[in-house]
């Protein structure tokens, strides 16, 4: 499945608070497993919060899904990038 980066500009995201986040994440979870139950692949894999954006990792099977969503969860999807290729430290070694 591919994998994509989703940008969110959420203003002051960085500085919420842990009950927040936690009611974020309840959020899309709930409507992850909406979207399961409809037979839509579409999985979260993390994020990572910054001052005033989120950028989160997910797998899905279309741009489409990711878009979806955003539009459910009420949480944007500024900018939505497929990965191409993944680097590390390893990489330099072969």
């Amino acid at each position: 499945m591919p994998r994509y980066v989703i940008e969110r500009d959420i203003p002051q995201i960085g500085s919420a608070e842990r009950a927040a986040l936690r009611d974020a994440s309840a959020k899309s979870n709930s409507v992850l497993a909406d979207m399961k139950a409809e037979r839509k692949n579409i999985q979260w894999e993390h994020s990572y919060v910054a001052a005033d954006k989120t950028f989160c990792i997910y797998v899905a099977d279309s741009e489409d899904l990711v878009h979806e969503h955003a539009q459910r969860s009420g949480f944007p999807a500024t900018v939505v990038t497929a990965v191409t290729g993944m680097i590390d430290p390893v990489t330099a070694e072969g």
